[in-house]
């Protein structure tokens, strides 16, 4: 039987499946900001859903907009990952600028439409479910999508990703893009590190990424697109719980004093 493009994917990615390695420790107080410095070193936070992870020497770029200018001291990207099409993750003009003629670039379908001929001839279109390599690491395409009946509308079920990259020195990082606490979401497991939204009307609650981080149960989390949500809530309530989750809340909002950020 010849396989399909989704069992060649996954087949790729058995193939140098890695083992689970944790990330250095980071002890940050659960009801305060922790310290820029406070970070795992392979973190860099750019704005609100934008990131860098530097894994294996190389720089991987997750859902960059804004244009060049605040990645202009940064490393040149091995990989970009776009979770989907909203104007603060998937910006073609950034991309265009960023993206170097040997660079990976993986997309969901929908953003894969979207790109002029020239990008989508070199683009990995990822459905949920996928996986394969980037960069040297395993990847996996995980569901993101709103399930409260007032919000179906922003992420539809089967259109956008979170990723799940398989560090060799860091373990599984989870990318969740924009979602709420799906039972994709939920039943992640032998995740070292996730990046976790919780903004309103987009996303989730403060309480619902609380109950969902819970039940997933990484090492680590770091709160990331939390406009108007209070990220230092968010860890004081988690560890209410008993969840043995280490929270770091980066800046996510440079030029604002507030840590939730600028309203909406």
């Amino acid at each position: 039987m010849t396989p399909s493009r989704r069992q060649t994917l996954i087949l790729g990615a058995a193939a140098m499946a890695a083992p689970l390695i944790l990330p250095r420790r980071v002890c940050a107080q659960a009801a305060s900001p922790a310290a820029p410095d406070a970070a795992p070193s392979f973190v860099t936070p750019i704005e609100h859903a934008s990131l860098m992870l530097t894994l294996g020497g190389q720089a991987i770029l997750i859902d960059p907009v804004g244009g060049a200018e605040p990645y202009a001291n940064l490393p040149r990207a091995a990989a970009i990952l776009v979770t989907h099409e909203h104007g603060d993750h998937f910006d073609l003009p950034t991309i265009e600028a960023l993206l170097d003629e040997n660079a990976a670039l993986i997309v969901n379908p929908a953003v894969a439409e979207m790109l002029p001929e020239a990008l989508k001839s070199r683009a990995t279109a990822m459905a949920n479910g996928d996986a394969g390599e980037v960069a040297g690491m395993a990847i996996e395409a995980v569901p993101a999508y709103n399930i409260t009946p007032d919000r179906l509308q922003y992420h539809p079920q089967g259109r956008d990703n979170g990723y799940v990259l398989t560090s060799p020195e860091h373990g599984r990082i989870y990318i969740a893009g924009d979602t709420e606490a799906t039972s994709e979401f939920r039943a992640q497991t032998d995740i070292a590190l996730a990046f976790v939204p919780m903004n309103l009307p987009n996303t989730m609650s403060v309480d619902q990424a609380v109950e969902g981080v819970a039940e997933m149960a990484p090492r680590m989390v770091i709160p990331y697109h939390h406009r108007g949500q209070d990220p230092a809530e968010f860890a004081e309530k988690l560890t209410a719980t008993g969840a043995a989750t280490e929270t770091v809340i980066l800046d996510w909002y440079p030029g604002t004093d507030d840590p939730k950020g600028p309203a909406d």
